[in-house]
């Protein structure tokens, strides 16, 4: 599993020493304004976490977990705080300073929360992770305002609440906020019962809502029954369905209904869900578009298949609507990387191949692998091309970044009977339809991440330090394939 579940009760002792003011210099003056995906903060040893997308008259805001050290500040408790970057139109990016920082001694971590806005002001609820009870990690929501949705002030009491009769009180986070018609607050916190009657059924969406933010009634539960803590909700309605969108173990998953709070229906698919793909959350963008942003973990010691390290860079889809309600996923236009003109590279056949042309190839293997390669591939590309299986084949796919016999290479492998594709040893999506069919691939690989779109309807990436060998392999096993229309441009 490339999960690991890390506890924030790291060194304890020690967590009740006094702390001097907290302080990490990020500068967003130094920061790059064109494209934000892959985007990691430029001036130290500092990353990205948990995202949390709004959009307010015209503006997407991405505010962002700011991680120093991957989780270690404050020992263990993860000292992170709130920044927050702009855009227009998803190309130009504005970067401001914090806007929601730690203030104060007890106040181990400004975690996951979620942003509103009134018709007057914004609102940033959020977790404050802090020790209570001598040296127990305890989580409390607290909330701040803004007037400009840039700058926020915390408000009194902080925190404003602490626990929910009959829910935990470790596992309290993650406060999703939705203000109704009536201008009543609802917040959904990912949290856990204590009365489970099922031990993989403990997990709860704790439901409370509020007319003045100092009253709060805990309401049915959102969503229950869940393997583990229900992590980081994303709440929407969108052409006359609502979306709950929560994490387990990381990964992402969401449910629909017709109704506001349920009964939830569990899609055919799971487009959020993306192995190497942490909080996915939402906001809405101009035209009725929904732009998805999470982040992208770094690995331990910078291998290929460690374990995720808490960090690392953004990453942008665009969600869209089937025709039954469920979503799809693709690269938003906007976010593609900028490159220079196609090169001029040599395809070659190797074996069970014909080649057509320096930009197609048809590979006949039943019974049989075949393949074909180009060489002296850049690492910082973008690579696209239609795939056009013919009868029932087995698997066909990509040695990405391999040697001269498609030897250490990461493998992109595509099962359509399964449905099933994955990249590198550690990344699959499921459910994945339409494989036995012509699909388009748009491949971005960008210094250690490789980033594939399929089809316009599914997504899925991975972070691979180590392989730099020259080689693009395409391949078919049992079946035949032709791989046309390849483009290579390097990034600019």
């Amino acid at each position: 599993m490339k999960k690991v579940i890390i506890s924030l009760a790291l060194a304890l002792s020690g967590l009740n020493a006094g702390y001097a003011q907290f302080s990490v210099k990020y500068n967003p003056d130094i920061q790059p304004k064109g494209n934000i995906q892959y985007f990691t903060p430029a001036g130290g040893n500092q990353f990205v976490r948990d995202c949390i997308p709004f959009y307010h008259d015209g503006t997407y805001y991405l505010y962002w977990l700011l991680d120093e050290g991957h989780h270690s500040a404050l020992n263990g408790l993860g000292g992170h705080q709130w920044c927050v970057s702009t855009s227009k139109d998803l190309k130009n990016w504005e970067h401001h300073p914090i806007a929601i920082g730690i203030d104060e001694d007890w106040e181990k971590s400004i975690c996951t929360g979620s942003v509103a806005f009134d018709g007057k002001q914004f609102y940033a609820f959020y977790t404050t992770r802090l020790i209570t009870d001598g040296d127990k990690v305890n989580e409390q929501l607290s909330y701040a305002i803004s007037k400009d949705g840039l700058t926020f002030e915390k408000q009194k009491p902080n925190p404003f609440y602490t626990s929910a009769p009959g829910y935990s009180k470790r596992n309290f986070r993650d406060p999703k906020v939705v203000i109704d018609k009536d201008g009543t607050f609802h917040l959904f916190v990912s949290s856990e019962t204590e009365n489970y009657v099922i031990d993989e059924g403990r997990g709860s969406m704790v439901h409370l809502s509020s007319k003045d933010l100092k009253k709060w009634e805990v309401q049915k539960p959102l969503i229950s029954g869940q393997r583990d803590v229900p992590e980081c909700p994303d709440y929407f309605h969108w052409n006359g369905w609502y979306y709950l969108v929560y994490g387990q173990g990381g990964d992402t998953y969401y449910v629909k209904s017709k109704q506001p709070y349920g009964p939830w229906e569990y899609p055919k698919s799971q487009a959020l869900l993306e192995q190497w793909v942490n909080v996915a959350k939402t906001a809405e963008f101009t035209g009725n578009r929904r732009i998805v942003a999470g982040w992208v973990p770094s690995k331990n010691e910078n291998k290929d298949y460690g374990n995720e390290r808490f960090g690392g860079n953004i990453i942008l889809r665009e969600a869209y609507q089937l025709s039954n309600g469920d979503l799809a996923t693709k690269f938003p236009a906007e976010a593609i990387p900028a490159t220079g003109s196609p090169l001029n590279l040599e395809l070659t056949e190797a074996e069970n191949a014909k080649k057509l042309s320096n930009r197609e190839v048809k590979i006949d293997a039943p019974g049989a692998i075949g393949g074909a390669y180009i060489k002296d591939m850049p690492y910082n590309c973008r690579v696209t091309l239609e795939v056009e299986p013919t009868g029932n084949n087995h698997e066909y796919g990509f040695f990405i970044c391999a040697g001269d016999k498609a030897n250490g290479g990461y493998k992109l492998s595509f099962d359509p009977n399964k449905g099933i594709v994955r990249l590198g040893e550690d990344a699959f999506i499921e459910a994945v339809g339409g494989l036995d069919k012509t699909i388009k691939i748009d491949m971005v690989m960008k210094d250690n991440i490789i980033d594939v779109c399929i089809d316009n309807r599914r997504c899925i990436v991975n972070r691979l330090y180590q392989r730099k060998e020259g080689y693009l392999w395409f391949y078919a096993k049992q079946g035949t394939v032709n791989f046309k229309n390849i483009v290579v441009s390097p990034l600019k």
